[in-house]
């Protein structure tokens, strides 16, 4: 049964960071992407950054470049998103997710359905 749990959410004041980890259970996840989302309140939950497990390739949605890093730690199973410079925009729950690589642009890659989701970690910036 595979289990993405995330923590490392809470409240900020912008300009500030936050790490945000997912612990990845249940399985072997090499040929796997995985990726953080967010939803706002009213607002569809939308793709934020993604990795490859395996060669550790990087994607970011525009709003996030030069201010958010995904990495993943194999040994530990796990993934993190640093967010620096916090905007009030960013408020949001922040969603861990995994999917199976099939080939694709990254474009495809965030925008396709996602095999496994975490509870989600609440993420609030004050400004």
């Amino acid at each position: 049964q595979v289990q993405l749990v995330e923590s490392g959410g809470g409240l900020v004041q912008a300009g500030g960071s936050l790490r945000l980890s997912c612990v990845a259970s249940g399985r072997t996840f090499n040929n796997y992407v995985m990726a953080w989302f967010h939803q706002a309140p009213g607002k569809k939950r939308e793709f934020v950054a993604g990795i490859m497990w395996s060669a550790g390739n990087t994607y970011y949605a525009d709003s996030v470049k030069g201010r958010f890093t995904i990495s993943r730690d194999k040994a530990k199973n796990t993934v993190y998103l640093q967010m620096n410079s916090l905007k009030p925009d960013d408020t949001a729950v922040y969603y861990c997710a995994a999917t199976t690589y099939v080939g694709g642009t990254w474009s495809a890659v965030a925008s396709r359905p996602y095999d496994y989701w975490g509870q989600g970690t609440q993420v609030t910036i004050s400004s």
